[in-house]
């Protein structure tokens, strides 16, 4: 299979997309490392990963945290003395209307799904530029292709990992480091639990609608068909979609209907 004996770094493994796209890598026998900051819940996927694959590692990394990432990623390289794939998963959503939203609420959502994610691609691209090339995927969100109400921070932050990443694609350092840009819309997981509120604090509760949106195990697969197909770019979303091509053609249309969103 495509990734058979691949070393697989995946950041927000524990949980949701993460959790989800290390068990299909492992069915393809991959080498996986999984990143998050809880041990426990690292252990108990770690466990379920190595029903398919002899390889499975675990890292605790806390992506907001500098220091974390440098030693995060240089045990990562020492596991199997290589990382193939970097898969940049961990993120956190927002449930607050910006005008009540706090600075500091807001630096907390660019920390996590910004900056995690740019602080641990530049401590692994010299890696990736050594051997020759590799391959790094972005959970993204729709969220970084339109303004949405109440995740204003969120938008901000995965609209910044597209103009980001994109450079990176446009600039093409590595010539063969191949870059996938994921932007999923709702997907049914359990997310919303610990979204940050307007003072920083976990919103604690299961969104209705993100109740309804994609099944967590069809996303997974479609981003493993894009990993395999080394897309730029892939949209995994059903009414998000819409809302976007509304945004393109008919912008009246997409401020109305956005304005009415929660």
């Amino acid at each position: 299979m495509h990734y058979t004996d691949k070393v697989i770094l995946i950041t927000g493994a524990s949980s949701g997309i993460g959790h989800e796209l290390a068990l299909l890598l492992a069915k393809e026998k991959a080498r996986l490392i999984l990143a998050a900051r809880n041990q426990a819940a690292l252990e108990a996927v770690r466990n379920q990963c190595l029903s398919y694959t002899p390889w499975c590692e675990i890292v605790l990394m806390d992506v907001t945290d500098e220091a974390q990432v440098q030693e995060g990623a240089r045990r990562a390289l020492q596991f199997f003395g290589k990382i193939d794939v970097l898969v940049n998963n961990a993120g956190v959503t927002q449930r607050s209307k910006l005008i009540d939203t706090s600075v500091a609420a807001v630096r907390q959502l660019m920390e996590v799904n910004f900056f995690g994610a740019v602080m641990l691609t530049q401590a692994l691209l010299p890696h990736f530029r050594a051997q020759g090339g590799g391959q790094i995927i972005i959970i993204s969100s729709m969220a970084g292709l339109m303004g949405y109400p109440w995740r204003s921070g969120y938008n901000a932050a995965k609209h910044a990992l597209q103009g980001y990443f994109e450079t990176l694609q446009t600039e093409n350092p590595i010539p063969k480091l191949y870059t996938t840009i994921i932007c999923p819309g709702r997907v049914r997981t359990p997310i919303t639990y610990s979204a940050i509120t307007a003072n920083g604090e976990a919103y604690g509760k299961m969104d209705p609608k993100q109740v309804k949106g994609l099944s967590v195990a069809l996303c997974a697969q479609r981003i493993l068909k894009a990993m395999h197909k080394r897309k730029k770019m892939v949209l995994i979303a059903r009414e998000e979609r819409i809302l976007l091509w509304f945004k393109r053609y008919f912008p009246p249309l997409f401020y109305m209907i956005a304005r009415k969103g929660n």
